[in-house]
């Protein structure tokens, strides 16, 4: 049984605010040492998946790096399978920029069809979750299955994000239909799907040819399988899964992380989610410091009287004397200088927090304000950014100059300004 996987790693998410800006969003660092794709990833080898495909698009080159040749996965096969990153290009025959999910797998048919594969697994690059991808083909199998949708249930609030399935008491697909306004449902869509090859093929030239399609796995080639009959089954899952697709659920998915117990397991050791790794020392903590549930990674220092609170620390994080991490996700080699106070936010990486300054709030108990620090940011010393606040990445002093009160009030975007940066 040859089974091939693709992951569509090319998206920009714009709802990921600055953390996206100079990266792909599956490339986005989470949980201290990992990127997002390294859970699907991780889940193919896992699910003894040695035959993988990365699709990126938007902004791949930090995703390239990482993955490189995909040694971390033992996915660094000479002859057959292994990983291979694929991209727009141009050739004897020029593509173009992927007009949707299912076009993206339409312009690489030639890379899918290698090996001859009997079933394609299509998975989404920027979902938390560990799945056994072997259970799921299995599955497909016994129901003898055209198409296979991985489904959760989600909250009826939330469920016109996802695409909602109907199905019968076998759970054959009866209906989809994508991003409703007004759900029939709460049984969503994950973004996770098994094909047989040659009807994933079929469909996908088919929808190549329809001028009026978006060629979308779940806008088109989905809900047209469903209508036209075919044996399209849902998968019940019920693990944990998450998309991290805003600023919010990205935060959320790190507090899970600090459950006790976890809502994602990274401890367990039958099911490692596997990363490439900077060589860093140990962590080091100053006398008289509080570590209070929260993750610290390699090559961290925390001084002395420092409070870190329910938080992430990535690699290379320095937190600086007296100062106070809580409930927040500080990335790799961010320096929080002496007596900052940094709460309820997201400081990306080798951003710098002046000492003495206050970003972000958890005081307000009610709705979540999420505060994001771009990369490389600067926030002066003694500023207050107020709860919810977005500051851009490379923002220098000099952006700051305007809040003459050191003040920037609850939801306010400081951005960039090339005009008044100074020359380097």
């Amino acid at each position: 049984m040859k089974i091939k996987g693709i992951i569509l790693a090319g998206g920009k998410g714009t709802r990921l605010g600055v953390l996206t800006i100079k990266r792909a969003k599956p490339a986005v660092p989470f949980g201290g040492k990992y990127r997002i794709i390294d859970f699907p990833l991780s889940n193919c080898v896992n699910s003894n998946i040695f035959d993988v495909l990365v699709l990126t698009q938007y902004r791949p080159h930090s995703l390239n790096d990482h993955i490189g040749k995909g040694r971390p996965w033992d996915l660094d096969r000479s002859f057959t399978g292994g990983v291979r990153m694929l991209q727009p290009y141009q050739g004897s025959f020029d593509t173009d920029w992927y007009a949707g999910t299912a076009d993206a797998v339409t312009q690489n048919l030639n890379f899918v069809r290698q090996g001859r594969p009997e079933y394609v697994l299509i998975l989404s690059g920027d979902h938390i979750y560990e799945m056994d991808y072997d259970l799921l083909v299995q599955y497909h199998r016994e129901k003898g299955a055209a198409a296979t949708v991985c489904t959760i249930r989600v909250p009826l609030d939330e469920a016109s994000r996802f695409g909602i399935v109907d199905t019968d008491d076998d759970y054959k697909v009866v209906d989809f239909v994508e991003k409703p306004e007004n759900p029939p449902g709460t049984l969503a869509n994950m973004g996770v799907y098994v094909f047989n090859y040659s009807i994933l093929e079929k469909a996908l030239l088919d929808d190549q040819n329809d001028p009026n399609s978006d060629h979308d796995f779940g806008h088109n080639i989905l809900p047209k399988m469903v209508q036209d009959g075919m044996d399209v089954y849902a998968y019940p899952y019920g693990g944990y899964w998450i998309d991290v697709g805003t600023v919010d659920a990205y935060w959320e998915a790190h507090m899970d992380l600090l459950n006790a117990p976890p809502s994602l397991n990274l401890n367990d050791r039958t099911w490692v989610i596997h990363t490439r790794s900077e060589e860093r020392p140990p962590v080091r903590m100053g006398a008289n410091t509080q570590i209070v549930n929260s993750l610290i990674t390699d090559g961290s220092v925390i001084s002395d009287d420092a409070v870190v609170e329910s938080s992430i620390l990535s690699p290379g994080v320095f937190v600086g004397p007296g100062a106070v991490i809580r409930e927040s996700v500080i990335l790799n080699d961010a320096y929080i200088e002496a007596g900052a106070r940094v709460e309820r936010a997201i400081v990306d990486k080798i951003a710098v927090i002046g000492r003495d300054a206050q970003v972000g709030s958890w005081q307000d108990m009610g709705d979540l304000k999420i505060t994001s620090i771009g990369k490389n940011a600067r926030i002066p010393p003694g500023f207050n950014i107020g709860a919810g606040s977005i500051v851009g990445t490379d923002v220098t002093h000099n952006d700051f100059a305007k809040f003459t009160d050191k003040i920037v009030p609850e939801g306010t975007d400081v951005e960039f300004n090339t005009r008044t940066a100074k020359k380097k």
